[in-house]
């Protein structure tokens, strides 16, 4: 039969859509209890929680985002700008935020920029600010921030990660400067007289924070202070890098500013047959889980890039629900020491160092 089957001699009815009161009088709750739990608050007991979500599971309950967000004013969703995902840096860092977020019930929105310049992070905020984003978090690893830092404000609450805004929202950022001190003061306690320096991207925030940390502890222990070669955090660079010191007779120890490039001054270390660390000890940054399998497994600052995720995701929901704005936040780092560094062997002649740019 075509049309509507009869179901006990009656038309079928479309099931009406359980409601909050629903739920409230499932789970024996206030509809203000039901709200709280649907809007991810804190302020309701673990076993009160439950039975709210059981009730809503029961009865096929969906909040409803839209109302939810004309009554409170707030979308419960946060925009995430980021330059590039092929830093290892940027990728574990947004998914900390992601799942950050996901802890706290927001979604986030995803603005990836094709250039890192000023004017087209301005431009991602506009957008984002169209898209109804309750905040944002700028994830974009250079010193673009800084250029014009009020022009990055939109009249929503922003938090700045790895990068630095002269108008000073929040920021979170692993400590650059102590990690890269944490790594030179290894080697030069190791007993080596000097540390030379594969450095990151001159326009790099980070890079340039762990430059001037390892530079300054040089500078504090008396030690010679060469030029440092810069690449662009890929392990290729680090490789031509390494060729580059290789050749030079008074090379001990190299500190990479992050794990790719030390990757690579490895590999041509190993191929101009110099031993690691018996001829030169090799340190890098970031402790991405490869290092522990490079040859040899690779001794490194660790970074906690969860910690940053969840500080930035805490610092920018604080904002959003009327809490005050937070300070500059700095995650503490750690060395983690494996194989490839030592004491310096029997100097080989000729120890001569390239004279510091200045």
């Amino acid at each position: 039969m075509d049309g509507v089957r009869a179901e006990s001699g009656q038309g079928r009815q479309r099931r009406r859509e359980a409601s909050i009161d629903d739920v409230a009088r499932l789970a024996g709750v206030s509809g203000q209890t039901v709200s709280r739990v649907a809007n991810g608050r804190s302020n309701v007991g673990a076993a009160t929680r439950e039975r709210v979500l059981a009730a809503m599971s029961e009865l096929g309950y969906r909040p409803n985002s839209a109302a939810r967000a004309l009554r409170s004013g707030r979308f419960r969703s946060i925009g995430v700008i980021v330059f590039t995902l092929h830093s290892y840096g940027n990728l574990r860092t947004l998914e900390a935020v992601a799942a950050a977020a996901t802890e706290r019930r927001y979604t986030i929105t995803l603005m990836p920029l094709t250039r890192p310049t000023h004017a087209d992070v301005g431009a991602a905020l506009d957008r984002l600010v169209e898209q109804a984003v309750d905040g944002v978090i700028l994830l974009v690893e250079s010193h673009l921030a800084g250029t014009d830092g009020a022009g990055l404000r939109r009249g929503i609450p922003l938090v700045v990660v790895d990068s630095w805004s002269a108008d000073r929202p929040a920021v979170v950022d692993t400590d650059q400067f102590t990690g890269a001190r944490l790594a030179t003061e290894h080697l030069l306690d190791l007993g080596h007289e000097t540390v030379r320096h594969v450095a990151g991207p001159r326009d790099s925030y980070s890079a340039g924070l762990r430059l001037q940390g390892w530079r300054d502890t040089l500078r504090a222990r008396g030690r010679p202070v060469p030029e440092p070669i810069h690449g662009d955090w890929y392990s290729d660079s680090g490789y031509a890098a390494g060729q580059r010191l290789a050749a030079e007779p008074g090379l001990t120890a190299v500190f990479a500013a992050n794990d790719q490039m030390a990757l690579g001054v490895l590999r041509a270390l190993t191929e101009a047959r110099l031993r690691v660390p018996q001829d030169v000890s090799v340190a890098g940054f970031d402790d991405m889980p490869e290092a522990r399998n490079f040859v040899p497994p690779l001794t490194t600052v660790h970074q906690d890039f969860t910690a940053v995720g969840a500080t930035a995701v805490h610092a920018l929901v604080q904002e959003i629900e009327g809490g005050p704005p937070a300070e500059y936040k700095e995650i503490t780092p750690r060395l983690t020491v494996r194989a490839s560094t030592g004491e310096p062997a029997v100097r080989r002649p000729g120890t001569s160092l390239p004279a510091a740019g200045g």
